[in-house]
């Protein structure tokens, strides 16, 4: 794979507060997974696993094909590429600990104050790792929604989302058929939210391309509809 279209640079130090450190562990928070000094975060786009692996300042990618089952059907699957981001190093052993992120089967507490003041692209990494976007043809909105297997990250999503200095209400944390968790952002908001959270994106390259052109269609569509 090449970073050569990636847009960004390696960040000075993955511990500290900063946008690419904030949509990094925003990712790897949402659809990472973690041992004691490597994780690896699965994306559906190659640029954006281009731009994660520059940011950790180098790792392995690795292109697959997968078949998955919609959340919330799971008689329905797709199959689609998939990219997977390794780091290795100590700094995620020490990111694991400073973070409360969960390490292989022990529970994480997930501790992101640190990124109080890059929640935007805390919430970005979070969206594009475990939120869906798409347009409800039957109420002409936008559908905004976080799954996840651990509803730890849930309930920490949802207070980031009520700190957040857009209007972005929530509903109760429910159980997916597949044996995980969702919540959505209430249809009226979740326009507002998702504008708000690509604001600036274009400036830092933080964003998946692809996540970022299907919310711009959904937007789209809402407004014509």
């Amino acid at each position: 794979m090449s970073d050569a279209n990636a847009g960004v640079a390696p960040a000075d130090d993955l511990l500290e507060s900063a946008p690419e450190t904030a949509y990094l562990w925003g990712h790897v928070a949402g659809g990472g997974q973690i041992e004691r000094a490597q994780f690896t975060v699965s994306t559906g786009d190659e640029t954006c696993a281009n731009r994660l692996a520059v940011i950790a300042g180098g790792g392995d990618i690795d292109r697959r094909e997968t078949a998955r089952e919609y959340a919330h059907n799971t008689a329905v699957t797709r199959v689609k590429d998939e990219y997977r981001v390794t780091v290795d190093g100590d700094v995620v052993r020490s990111a694991s600990a400073a973070f409360g992120l969960p390490v292989g089967d022990d529970a994480g507490g997930y501790r992101f104050d640190v990124f109080e003041d890059r929640r935007k692209q805390l919430l970005r990494g979070l969206l594009e790792s475990c939120g869906t976007v798409c347009f409800k043809s039957s109420s002409g909105t936008v559908g905004i929604s976080f799954v996840h297997d651990d509803r730890a990250l849930l309930e920490t999503v949802d207070r980031l989302l009520d700190a957040c200095p857009v209007n972005a209400p929530t509903g109760e944390i429910g159980e997916t058929s597949s044996g995980g968790y969702w919540f959505g952002v209430d249809d009226d908001a979740a326009a507002g939210f998702g504008e708000w959270v690509y604001e600036g994106s274009d400036e830092t390259n933080l964003f998946a391309p692809t996540r970022r052109r299907k919310l711009v269609r959904s937007l789209e569509e809402a407004e014509n509809a």
